[in-house]
């Protein structure tokens, strides 16, 4: 199955694919380790490192848990400028605040 992202997407998941593979190598595991710990193949463990978009995000978890970085998934998403900013657009134009 051939999954095509656009452009930033694919080198922003070949950043995290090689942030995975510094930490392992920094922990001083093989790949065979980490996947046993991940319970999956090696195969997939080496896909994960080159960023593959196909493979599941469960996945992804279940490698930074064996490499004791899963609070890092917590990150995502977490500085939403662009989502700060629209908020604080439509309150400039509320004049009080919404009933809850």
């Amino acid at each position: 199955m051939s999954v095509r992202l656009p452009r930033r997407l694919e080198e922003n998941m070949k950043i995290v694919g090689e942030q995975i593979k510094l930490a392992r190598l920094r922990r001083n595991l093989s790949r065979a380790q980490v996947a046993e710990r991940a319970m999956c193949s090696e195969l997939t463990e080496a896909r994960v490192e080159k960023g593959a978009p196909t493979v599941a995000i469960g996945t992804y978890l279940r490698i930074l848990y064996a490499l004791q970085l899963e609070d890092d998934i917590l990150l995502l998403a977490k500085d939403d400028k662009l989502g700060k900013q629209l908020q604080d657009m439509a309150l400039i134009n509320r004049e009080r605040a919404s009933k809850k």
